[in-house]
């Protein structure tokens, strides 16, 4: 696949044979492995990246290929909502559990905003918030 002048190739693989992780792990409700090879092509540069993920259900590599395109994409879109509505790509925070925690205050934020079924955007309701008590306490309410 072609894309900004690269070239990325994936290779997926799924097993159902898994007795023997099952024997050391004993992980609930396993029922396959499945394995994504990338390997992308950029001018002269090549590189190589290998996820391996615990699937619930078996499927075929052409499904799981599916499945694990629409999880990098819900991802993306989470992480694109974060840095335009929260700016988080500009925090300085990097030191101990700082950044983990801020991530799982923002996450909780950004779940507060999209539970309030309303035409402005996030960023809007932020602002909102920030002028009206009203409107915070009607935010918060929801919880």
């Amino acid at each position: 696949m072609g894309d900004h002048g690269r070239i990325e190739t994936r290779i997926a693989t799924v097993s159902t044979a898994i007795d023997w992780l099952q024997e050391n792990h004993r992980w609930p409700g396993l029922k396959a492995i499945g394995k994504m090879v990338r390997t992308r092509e950029t001018g002269t540069k090549t590189t190589n990246e290998t996820a391996y993920y615990l699937l619930s259900t078996p499927m075929t590599a052409e499904r799981f290929g599916d499945v694990a395109r629409a999880h990098w994409a819900v991802e993306n879109c989470l992480h694109w909502m974060l840095d335009v509505t929260m700016n988080e790509d500009q925090a300085r925070n990097r030191l101990d559990n700082g950044p983990n925690n801020l991530a799982v205050l923002r996450h909780m934020a950004l779940n507060i905003l999209n539970a309030k079924k309303s035409k402005i955007s996030n960023r809007r309701k932020i602002k909102r918030a920030g002028w009206s008590n009203a409107f915070l306490a009607d935010l918060l309410a929801q919880i």
